[in-house]
């Protein structure tokens, strides 16, 4: 739930951004009352809100009454550097690794304790995936996000192993042992998950490295696929995955300031 905006001094934007923050993967489309419970404002001051960003385009109001995130708000997002240089200079490298293993591939970055999609081209194989471009999802659960939290600050781990929510009967819910499965991931350059985010799905991921200082890089994103098993094709999704990451990884070097 958000902050406490329903205190006295708290800005009106603070409160209206509370109202947008209230929306997530699970809650896409929320009424009037459960917006301004998740929010924490009295409903009089959420209905103004609410009614102003509607106005805005931040926010839309269905006949029903309930409310959904407004086309401004994605139309902003998408000026977000993540989602600028990343995705432009990423395409052509996801384009490439689709049309060689025609599976769902997926570009994500860490946000705090999640995995956010940033770009996604749908396989052609019927297999079960369950993220969109813009999506956020538990990063113990997915293979881009594994990689992520492989390579995460400490305490991001921490906190992310101690919330694991079991997804389907094969979600790592140990925290020992996913650390060791993180150890792995840092230590043969990929991860792996067997249905753990969705039954008949399995997925690999690598990360993708970009520079930070001169001769030193840090992992900006993960880039993975979704297939329905890879117990013949991993060596080759793996190297195909590599080959494309580094040349993310290069373009973004070039694009780099002096």
């Amino acid at each position: 739930m958000a902050g406490n905006t329903s205190s006295p001094g708290v800005s009106v934007v603070s409160r209206a951004l509370s109202l947008l923050y209230a929306f997530d993967e699970r809650h896409r489309t929320l009424t009037l009352a459960d917006l301004a419970r998740r929010a924490n404002l009295p409903l009089t001051t959420a209905h103004r809100l609410a009614g102003e960003l509607v106005l805005g385009g931040a926010l839309l109001r269905r006949a029903s009454g309930e409310y959904v995130v407004g086309r401004r708000i994605w139309d902003v997002g998408l000026l977000a550097p993540v989602q600028t240089e990343l995705r432009q200079v990423a395409s052509p490298f996801l384009n490439d690794i689709h049309a060689a293993t025609l599976a769902t591939v997926h570009l994500a970055v860490r946000d705090r304790t999640h995995v956010l999609y940033i770009e996604r081209l749908s396989g052609r194989a019927s297999v079960p995936v369950v993220s969109q471009v813009g999506t956020r999802l538990p990063m113990h659960a997915t293979g881009v996000g594994k990689v992520l939290l492989a390579h995460a600050p400490e305490q991001v781990r921490d906190r992310a192993l101690a919330n694991l929510t079991r997804i389907t009967p094969y979600t790592i819910t140990q925290p020992a042992r996913l650390r060791e499965q993180l150890a792995r991931v840092t230590r043969d350059g990929y991860a792996r998950t067997v249905e753990e985010m969705s039954l008949g799905a399995c997925s690999l991921a690598v990360p993708v490295l970009a520079p930070t200082l001169p001769g030193e890089a840090a992992v900006v994103a993960a880039l993975g696929v979704v297939v329905p098993n890879f117990r013949r094709d991993k060596a080759r999704l793996v190297a195909a995955l590599q080959v494309a990451a580094q040349g993310i990884g290069r373009s973004l070097g070039s694009h780099s300031p002096d």
